[in-house]
């Protein structure tokens, strides 16, 4: 890829998701909110916020629905069908050990996309009930604090595996 284009894609996810945060605040915050209530929430998110409105939040709400399957569904899938192509390239390496380190460096990478965005997926895009208050809390430490706590780890530490991997295949070719 070219430096040019991946600093296109890296300007639009920054713009997309800056431009999303502000309208989203934005919107939120301009509801009439009820007395003098508390979030019941971990964090200050939109969802959250929209329960302490006195209004109709029914737009709102229609409106998150459809930016969170912008955000979120998209994307994952474009994820998923990438790793379909990686795993078809994978299969193609001749020896055991490369395969192994390849899928396990590509698994654990995997791991972190479904955890960020299936946690994601669940937070958003549920149909709102009372039974599910305190489990949303509990899957937004995971997108919000435990999935950012390992990307870190696994993308640091598989990287090496993954250069030799490359190298590896590259001289098998």
């Amino acid at each position: 890829m070219h430096q040019r284009r991946c600093l296109q894609l890296a300007a639009a996810c920054w713009i997309s998701g800056f431009s999303n945060s502000v309208l989203q605040s934005t919107w939120t915050l301009q509801m009439p909110r009820c007395g003098h209530r508390k979030v019941d929430h971990f964090f200050c998110e939109v969802p959250a916020l929209l329960k302490l409105s006195c209004a109709d939040t029914t737009a709102n709400e229609a409106e998150l629905f459809f930016i969170s399957v912008l955000f979120l569904l998209i994307p994952v899938t474009l994820i998923l069908i990438s790793y379909a192509f990686i795993v078809q390239a994978v299969l193609r390496i001749r020896s055991a050990e490369g395969r192994r380190k390849a899928f396990g460096t590509c698994g654990s990478h995997l791991i972190v996309v479904v955890l960020f965005y299936g946690t994601a997926i669940y937070m958003y895009l549920q149909p709102p009930s009372p039974a599910s208050k305190d489990r949303g809390k509990m899957v937004s430490l995971f997108y919000g604090i435990i999935t950012p706590m390992l990307n870190p780890l696994i993308y640091t530490l598989r990287n090496k595996e993954l250069i030799l991997l490359t190298l590896l295949y590259d001289v098998e070719q």
